[in-house]
C-alpha cells in the first residue's frame, strides 16, 4: 500500500505546478480530461489489480487494506490532477520510510499503471501529464538504487 500510495500522493503537490503550466487557461483540467473521478476510480482499481499480480512487488501490499487503498490513490490522483478531491493519506516519504523500495521496483509499479491507462485508452498526452505529476514522488519512496 504504501509504495502505490507514495508514488501518487506527490501528485498533490505536483498538480498546482502543473496545471499552471497549462498554455490556455480555458483548457480543460487534466482531471476533466481523464474522465472526472468516476473514470479514475476504474483506471486505480484495475492498476491495484495489476500490482497485485506484480510478483516484483505484490510483497509490499501483502497486509494492505486494498478498499482504504483505491480510496487514497483515487484522491491522489483525482486532487493531483486538478479535481476536486482532497488527498487524506500520509506523506510519501513518511509512508515509505524503511521500507527499502527500489528504484526497478518504483519502475514496476509504474509500468502497472501504464498497462492500466493503456486498457482505458487514455491517451498520450493526459498519460504524458499524469506520469509528469507522479514522478516527483520517486525520490520519497526509494531508497535503493
Amino acid at each position: 500500500m504504501r509504495l502505490f500510495t507514495a508514488i501518487l500522493l506527490s501528485s498533490v503537490v505536483a498538480a498546482s505546478a502543473a496545471n499552471a503550466t497549462m498554455s490556455h487557461a480555458s483548457e480543460k483540467s487534466l482531471y476533466k480530461r481523464l474522465g472526472g473521478k468516476k473514470a479514475i476510480t476504474l483506471v486505480v482499481n484495475d492498476f491495484v489489480g495489476n500490482v497485485a499480480a506484480d510478483k516484483r512487488i505484490n510483497k509490499f501490499f501483502a497486509k494492505t487494506n486494498i478498499p482504504r487503498l483505491k480510496r487514497l490513490l483515487v484522491e491522489q490522483i483525482c486532487a493531483g490532477s486538478g479535481g476536486p478531491c482532497e488527498y487524506t493519506g500520509r506523506d510519501m516519504k513518511t509512508a515509505h520510510k524503511g521500507m527499502g523500495v527500489s528504484g526497478a521496483q518504483f519502475g514496476a509499479l509504474v509500468e502497472d499503471l501504464g498497462k492500466s491507462l493503456n486498457k482505458f485508452k487514455v491517451p498520450a498526452r493526459e498519460q504524458k501529464e499524469l506520469v509528469a505529476i507522479l514522478a516527483p514522488m520517486k525520490k520519497d519512496i526509494v531508497e535503493k538504487p
